[in-house]
């Protein structure tokens, strides 16, 4: 029993270490199904959503599923901790002899346990001490695992946190130019006093890269696909799906605008949202909603007209737009499915604010400014 029992810990330490390695060092796979880390998001994330059904409030529900992706990272290292400190403690239980200096009382695999954690996170009580070579090499290994874990945090945390911070300057550069939620029609109609090529052009090369940044950060951080967004009515997806709806448009076709960098834009924020749904195993839905309708298209056309964006109208228009949409549409809305992140519409329902127009002040500032004008403005500003 004894000889199993260090068998199983050293196979122990070796699945956590190699997850730990891919996941920290060489984490560049899409798919990783015998990953320790990829079951655990699996599983846990299905039962985090199952306790957010039982909230009935919206931003309450947001804000507990927000909760996962950062707590989610600081119970992924608890586990690889635990999990190695059993797997030295079977280990030593197997292999090693250990004498208790304070008393003669028989050592057992709970206090062997303890003498695991007090060597894996160095403290050095002494109380415990191994009386055999084979013994003291584990626990010299075992300290310099707990020297390592703790590099693994100082290392691993930054990294996540400033590709997170990263993500989330252009999707709130995002608002002023496309809405809360960002659309496809308020994207190109804000931009329809001034379409220039040269500013249009900029703008999708700035989300070519910021689709790659998301697809090299996401596929070998996945846990960041979890992080929410600052408001509820933003997020990466939203973003990034509104880009394919617009540079769809461009591609389809759009007068005095040539689709050159559009199309670079939608090969790159494409292979985004396959490669991502594939990384949390988002499923295909053959009944997925129509985002967009024909009396939704009509409508487009005519307020995008109204800015002075004239979309080709040719009778093959809604069939050119379709079979664009069908390259990536199936993908993000397996992706909102798994996530429990809302798609942007093609054109929004009706006119709001935006995020950077509101304020929870607004209503005592409105009331103030009918009783004193001028320093309702001062205190505005």
């Amino acid at each position: 029993m004894h000889l199993w029992a260090s068998i199983g810990g050293a196979v122990l330490i070796l699945l956590i270490l190699l997850d730990a390695f891919e996941t920290v060092v060489l984490p560049r796979r899409i798919q990783r199904r015998f990953r320790i880390s990829a079951s655990y998001y699996r599983i846990t994330w299905v039962r985090w959503t199952k306790l957010a059904e039982h909230i009935k409030s919206a931003s309450r529900r947001e804000g507990f599923l927000a909760y996962f992706g950062p707590f989610s990272l600081i119970q992924l290292l608890g586990y690889w901790a635990v999990g190695l400190i059993f797997g030295f403690a079977c280990v030593q239980y197997g292999l090693g002899e250990h004498v208790q200096l304070s008393t003669n009382e028989p050592i057992t695999f709970g206090k062997l346990l303890y003498h695991s954690g007090e060597t894996f996170f160095t403290l050095g009580y002494g109380d415990i001490v191994p009386s055999n070579a084979m013994a003291r090499a584990l626990s010299v290994f075992e300290a310099g695992m707990g020297f390592a874990f703790l590099g693994v945090v100082i290392g691993y945390l930054p990294v996540v946190y400033n590709s997170f911070a990263g993500r989330e300057i252009e999707i709130s550069l995002l608002d002023a130019r496309a809405g809360s939620p960002p659309t496809a029609a308020e994207f190109l109609g804000r931009l329809g006093c001034c379409p220039e090529q040269t500013v249009l052009d900029g703008i999708f090369r700035d989300w070519e890269r910021w689709s790659a940044d998301l697809l090299s950060s996401h596929i070998s951080y996945p846990a960041l696909l979890f992080f929410r967004s600052q408001h509820s009515n933003q997020s990466w997806l939203s973003a990034l799906t509104m880009m394919l709806d617009t540079t769809s448009l461009i591609m389809m076709g759009v007068d005095g605008i040539h689709p050159e960098q559009a199309k670079l834009t939608f090969a790159i924020a494409r292979h985004a949202v396959v490669d991502l749904a594939q990384v949390v195993y988002a499923q295909y839905d053959p009944h997925a909603p129509e985002r967009l309708t024909a009396e939704d298209f009509d409508r487009l056309r005519k307020e995008l007209a109204q800015h002075g964006v004239t979309l080709y109208d040719g009778d093959d228009a809604a069939e050119r737009l379709a079979e664009l949409r069908g390259l990536y549409e199936p993908y993000a809305y397996a992706l909102s499915l798994r996530l429990r992140l809302n798609l942007p519409p093609w054109i929004a329902p009706e006119r709001k604010k935006d995020n950077w127009q509101g304020s929870p002040w607004d209503r005592a500032i409105q009331a103030r400014a009918l009783e004193h004008p001028g320093k309702a403005v001062e205190e505005h500003f």
